[in-house]
């Protein structure tokens, strides 16, 4: 509607007030009438055909419209509360058509009953074809579609992200997509549609619910995102006292509102006041902490915060009414649950990459467990864990370097350590991949293979001696060797004591040499 000057006055009759017979007051803001009656009169016009008269939704108990046209007619329809929702298109528009008639419409008359005049008494009104009201509807459907597939799609994937990972700030993003959902729900007006009978102050109490929530839902979702020493101390207790207090004021609002609106609407403001101010401490104490994730929540939370900030000003009357500021929170909240995704995505791949070095440490520190710490071979604990439970027949060969002691003395001790060292890489050169190999004793080695890849004693010796030791000392080593099972500790302990007594023949016989040695029968079998 082109002209949109709207005059006010308290009681009058329609073709009087249709006439220009009564003075309305055209300059006061509408807002400072309060709640009440109100009779509402457009600017001339001149309009043909089928038409549409929208308008902004409100909290009031009866709308009659006034349409009169050149001729003189005057038709008129009435909407209640309940009847609002029969009339409600995209984006929680008020529509009342006007059939089309042979003489042009030129003037329009509300006679608004029961207004809270929260905001307005009436807001946004134009005059509309139906291809224009089509259209309008058609913009809508496309916003608020996008926005649900967006959140479905989100939700759906960060849902089965937390069924496999359960982190705590998946479940609440998800929470918080869902409040967001069910918002765009209520304030799109499709609750009407799936509603039919319900009163369109019982929507708005819904809207005023779902976005409560939402704001609520969102808090908890940043409170699971930042690493909890964000939250540590004052800074979690004020966040959670704005909370309760915005959740106690929603429940108030949704509760009690039709007693007295405007009171309820107002503590509903000033909760969402409280909770916009607790932000700044909130981000003041991330950047105090290094939180990692600052940067991403100002990202992708500074366009909800503004757009907030600015409904509540609205809320309270410091700015005018904008009908896409009231849905520039689809918008908004749509920017922020696509990048609060990506946040997710990338706290996901921070948790991974901690997930990785943890195990990376984990498996070092087992390595270390599991490894004699002068030669890098196993040790024994983890040798005969490894060893035990095999299937089939094994060889054990079990070396023992020759005169040791005499080494320590005529080298030392360091001396001692390199000829062990040098020991562990000649026993690793000889054996083949994946036969098993520690030092079990001070300078004594144990190795296994299966019987079917089994290692010549003989070879291992000759490589000792061709090797070159600290200082050109001279080193032997003797070997037993015993074969059989391996599949209980009893196998173990009789195997290692056939290669021990083996070994013993070797040492007997002059050292530098191997000797081996079969299971007792009543063993073997």
């Amino acid at each position: 509607m082109r002209d949109r000057l709207f005059k006010y006055a308290s009681c009058a009759t329609p073709v009087a007030l249709l006439a220009g017979k009564v003075r309305f007051d055209c300059d006061t803001t509408q807002t400072r009438f309060g709640p009440g009656d109100f009779w509402l009169r457009s600017g001339p016009v001149s309009r043909t055909g089928p038409l549409r008269i929208r308008n902004v939704s409100l909290w009031q108990k009866r709308v009659t419209l006034y349409a009169l046209y050149a001729d003189g007619a005057i038709v008129a329809a009435t909407i209640d509360d309940h009847a609002t929702t029969a009339h409600l298109a995209l984006g929680a528009i008020l529509e009342q058509p006007l059939a089309g008639r042979p003489a042009p419409l030129v003037r329009l008359l509300w006679h608004i009953e029961g207004s809270a005049n929260l905001r307005a008494i009436l807001r946004e009104p134009r005059i509309a074809t139906p291809s224009e009201s089509e259209r309008f509807d058609l913009e809508m459907s496309a916003l608020y579609s996008a926005f649900a597939g967006l959140c479905i799609a989100l939700l759906c994937y960060n849902f089965a992200l937390w069924v496999a990972l359960r982190h705590p700030f998946q479940l609440a993003y998800c929470a918080m997509v869902v409040a967001l959902l069910l918002y765009a729900f209520s304030t799109s007006g499709a609750l009407a549609w799936a509603w039919p009978n319900i009163a369109n102050t019982d929507r708005i109490r819904v809207n005023y619910l779902t976005l409560g929530l939402s704001s609520v839902a969102a808090f908890v979702f940043a409170r699971a995102f930042f690493e909890p020493r964000v939250f540590a101390g004052w800074t979690g207790r004020i966040a959670a006292a704005a909370s309760a207090t915005l959740l106690a004021a929603t429940l108030g609002y949704v509760l009690f509102a039709p007693y007295d609106v405007r009171t309820f609407d107002t503590v509903y403001c000033w909760a969402f006041v409280g909770q916009m101010a607790v932000i700044s401490p909130i981000l003041w104490r991330a950047w105090a902490t290094r939180s990692n994730y600052l940067w991403l929540f100002a990202v992708a939370w500074a366009a909800p915060i503004v757009l907030a900030c600015l409904r509540i000003a609205n809320a309270i009357n410091l700015i005018g009414s904008s009908f896409w500021l009231d849905n520039s929170t689809i918008l908004s909240m749509s920017v922020e649950a696509l990048l609060s995704s990506l946040a997710i995505a990338y706290r996901m791949r921070l948790l991974s990459a901690e997930r990785d070095e943890a195990r990376e440490g984990e498996i070092a520190a087992r390595l270390l467990a599991d490894t004699d710490p002068l030669t890098g071979l196993l040790n024994r604990r983890a040798f005969l864990h490894q060893a035990i439970g095999r299937d089939g027949e094994h060889i054990l060969m079990i070396a023992d370097l020759d005169h040791f002691k005499r080494v320590n003395e005529t080298i030392g001790h360091d001396g001692g350590d390199e000829v062990l060292r040098v020991f562990a890489r000649t026993l690793r050169q000889a054996v083949p991949p994946g036969a098993l190999v520690a030092r079990i004793g001070g300078e004594e080695f144990a190795i296994v293979t299966p019987s079917a890849f089994a290692v010549e004693p003989g070879e291992i010796l000759a490589r000792l001696r061709a090797g070159r030791m600290p200082y050109d000392v001279a080193v032997t080593a003797s070997i037993g060797t015993c074969s059989g099972p391996l599949l209980r500790e009893t196998d173990w302990k009789a195997l290692y004591a056939c290669a021990d007594r083996a070994l013993f023949d070797a040492k007997s016989a002059g050292r530098d040499r191997a000797r081996g040695r079969a299971l007792p029968d009543r063993l073997a079998a």
